[in-house]
């Protein structure tokens, strides 16, 4: 499958259109960004690890939850072949441990262990700057049906708990991540987007040493080393 036209590009990403109009090819890049732009840079190596691990851990939540995701092919180390879907837009948060903006809002010590997890949905808005919205809002403005969403929700809650248990049999805490989702042409909710240390909140274990981005954001350092040790516990040192 070949690339043709640039359809998009983010961030992250770009997304090319190819042969198949019901597809499209995903290549990502090494383009670092934080602080709703603001913040800009390079984290060398990083569009090989979130492509590679993003796909694998798509390829298990459709296997261990039978959740429909729009992988349908790695092409090479930094390209995938996907599904083309109209994403809803929705940033779906998951928060297991108080960190970032949700100890600022709620005036928490970050590390506080919530005592269930917490979902939160922004608005896909980089004009707005991804405002925080509720079910309410998100049925009101018409993001998505009432269905769509008890569909997401239903889906993210058991991602959460499938991912938390499988990065900690890796020495990882699941802190928190974003995910979004897309409707295929025949209506289906798939997930969508990247799972990453760019859109996951990763801690070691023991020492809780941050494994993401947030090296990047708060200029701690060691960026590339983190994305690495991610990847090197999910899939060895290949």
């Amino acid at each position: 499958m070949e690339k043709k036209e640039l359809m998009y590009e983010g961030k992250a990403k770009k997304v090319w259109s190819c042969e198949d109009p019901d597809m499209c090819i995903v290549d990502y890049k090494d383009a670092a960004t934080a602080l709703n732009g603001l913040k800009k840079g390079t984290i060398v190596g990083k569009g090989i690890i979130n492509n590679k691990l993003s796909n694998y851990m798509m390829k298990l939540i459709t296997k261990e939850l039978g959740i429909p995701t729009h992988l349908i092919e790695e092409l090479s180390d930094r390209e995938t072949l996907v599904k083309k879907v109209k994403i809803v837009p929705l940033e779906v948060i998951a928060r297991n441990i108080a960190a970032g903006s949700l100890a600022k809002r709620l005036g928490m010590e970050e590390g506080t262990v919530m005592s269930k997890p917490v979902l939160e949905f922004c608005y896909k808005s980089d004009e707005l700057g991804d405002p925080m919205v509720n079910r309410y809002h998100i049925l009101a403005a018409d993001f998505c049906s009432e269905k769509d969403l008890d569909t997401i929700t239903d889906y993210t809650f058991k991602i959460n708990a499938f991912m938390q248990k499988f990065f900690l049999e890796h020495g990882i805490i699941l802190v928190d991540f974003k995910i979004e989702f897309g409707k295929t042409s025949d209506g289906t909710v798939v997930l969508a987007d990247e799972i990453s240390p760019d859109t996951c909140r990763f801690w070691d274990s023991k020492t809780k040493e941050k494994l993401d981005k947030d090296r990047f954001r708060r200029d701690m350092g060691g960026v590339e080393d983190a994305y690495q040790e991610v990847y090197s516990r999910i899939f060895g040192d290949k």
